[in-house]
């Protein structure tokens, strides 16, 4: 099985994320937010498979950065607009296999779904 796994490389739940997928020999694509961005499209399809709040990451340091007005009433729209236009707050990692999508990192979620 091959995933597609989006993140950002120094995440240090990145990094335990792809040491996973390595010692469990399941192969990805790396997809580097810092570098490719985030499509708006993709992000909707997260949203719809998990739910944007699940997505959303409020308790990192870019979140936390924000204006206060980016800050309160957020809804599905400026949570997705919020995340294409600051990549650093989509929860991470994300990976998409062919039965859904997976946000965050879990082992034993992650065996369940990938192996």
């Amino acid at each position: 099985m091959s995933v597609s796994f989006y993140g950002i490389p120094n995440c240090d739940t990145v990094k335990k994320a792809r040491t996973w997928l390595d010692a469990n020999g399941v192969a990805y694509d790396f997809h580097d937010y810092k570098k490719e961005g985030a499509d708006p499209a993709r992000l909707a399809k997260w949203a719809e498979a998990v739910g944007w709040e699940k997505l959303l990451n409020r308790a990192g340091t870019t979140f936390r950065k924000l204006d206060e007005a980016d800050k309160i009433d957020i809804d599905e729209a400026k949570a997705l607009r919020l995340m294409a236009a600051h990549p650093s707050v989509i929860k991470r990692p994300v990976v998409e296999y062919r039965g859904g999508v997976l946000v965050g990192f879990k082992a034993e979620e992650w065996a369940g779904a990938l192996l």
